[in-house]
């Protein structure tokens, strides 16, 4: 139902930018979005997008994500800059509707030197 894509190893400092195609048949989506979970911890929200374009953000990447969509398209963006290597996790893209929460696969994120 949603294809991530967009991972992968970056330096810190650096940007990479994840996208998420919600399928058709999902209909009437309320919101769109991303979590994280690093090995050990929680999964945890990074941002989301309501129907509105009003995004809310997780305290630790706000001022450095940038979370957004193309609701014609159903699809999700989320742009990181300034990465750091606590931002290394797993993303999930994440499209609640009707009552029902959505899941990606995940997309690995990790950042090294």
């Amino acid at each position: 139902q949603l294809v991530e894509s967009g991972g992968g190893l970056v330096q810190p400092g650096g940007s990479l930018r994840l996208s998420c195609t919600a399928s058709r048949f999902i209909f009437r989506i309320d919101a769109m979005g991303w979590y994280r979970q690093a090995p050990g911890k929680e999964r945890e929200l990074v941002a989301s997008v309501d129907n509105r374009g009003s995004p809310i953000y997780g305290d630790s990447v706000k001022g450095r994500f940038t979370c957004f969509r193309d609701s014609a398209k159903n699809v999700v963006y989320l742009q990181m800059n300034n990465l750091k290597p606590e931002d290394t996790a797993v993303y999930y893209c994440n499209v609640y509707s009707h009552n029902n929460d959505y899941w990606g696969q995940g997309s690995q994120v990790t950042v090294a030197s």
